[in-house]
């Protein structure tokens, strides 16, 4: 049975007794609203190490005034059962004055172009809240590997620039994009989209299959890459875009013009008041 730990003195006995045990950490950070993309990054640490952490915090310090953060969905009965399933042997349940005990703060921050492209050009501080939290997370779990989704794909490429630069001794597991059956990337936003809407966000894997599609069959021009699925997102009266943009890979560089290297085709997107982000690995050496 996964166990509820509550404060971060009691995880960090726990890590400490795992480790004096010799047995490997495997951590999965998440805000909750847990769905089958969380399940398999749970799936993937309890492959890959010992003693599996899945944490489950809304984050504060990731959102904007203006954005979603009393609304986003809490499901912890649900998250304990699927964490349960999926093999975790903690599910670290903190409370905001746990994770952030002091009135003033202490900031980590990922500057540069990494954090200024795509998601960070809309949402500034952002980033500064997801490297912070993940960087307590790092220094109370030990993990070895830390598990990380596709979908946030400029996440992933921050933390890994963190992990980097200050020097954290562990790996960054960055694992394939969970779908539903037709198409739409799970997200713990989904449950906000009414009906026509959901119909309507089908485009945006749509879009991205298809340039996948052109790049197999040869094209390589980033522009037409990108101004293709420009074009198809835009054809859908329910879409407002925010960004339909490729980078290189991995530091999020500006596209060479050519795909000659692994480019981020990634998109933004909402419909409604819901705003969705996908995207796909171009890769010529694939």
């Amino acid at each position: 049975m996964v166990q509820v730990v509550r404060t971060t003195k009691e995880l960090q006995q726990i890590v400490k007794d795992t480790k004096k045990a010799g047995k490997t950490i495997g951590l999965v950070p998440t805000m909750g609203a847990l769905h089958e993309g969380h399940g398999s990054l749970i799936a993937a640490a309890r492959k890959e190490n010992d003693f599996v952490i899945v944490s489950d915090f809304v984050n504060p310090t990731q959102f904007a005034p203006t954005e979603d953060l009393a609304a986003y969905p809490r499901t912890f009965a649900h998250d304990c059962e699927l964490a349960e399933q999926m093999g975790a042997d903690v599910l670290f349940l903190p409370s905001p004055k746990e994770m952030y005990p002091s009135e003033d703060m202490t900031w980590v921050e990922v500057t540069g172009r990494i954090t200024q492209v795509l998601c960070g050009r809309t949402r500034p501080i952002h980033f500064r809240g997801v490297a912070t939290v993940v960087t307590k997370l790092f220094h109370l779990a030990q993990p070895d590997r830390a598990y990380f989704g596709q979908k946030d794909a400029q996440q992933a490429e921050v933390l890994r620039r963190m992990v980097k630069d200050l020097f954290f001794p562990l790996e960054i597991r960055e694992m394939p994009i969970v779908r539903e059956a037709d198409g739409l990337a799970k997200s713990s936003r989904n449950v906000y989209l009414k009906p026509a809407e959901r119909k309507a966000a089908l485009v945006l894997s749509k879009s991205l299959f298809a340039a996948q599609k052109a790049f197999e069959a040869g094209e390589r021009s980033t522009q037409k890459l990108t101004d293709g699925t420009r074009a198809m997102i835009a054809a859908e009266p329910m879409s407002d875009i925010d960004y339909v943009e490729m980078h290189a890979l991995p530091e999020l560089t500006p596209a060479h013009g050519t795909v000659d290297c692994p480019h981020l085709l990634a998109v933004a997107v909402r419909f409604g008041t819901t705003r969705l982000i996908d995207n796909v690995i171009l890769d010529p050496s694939k």
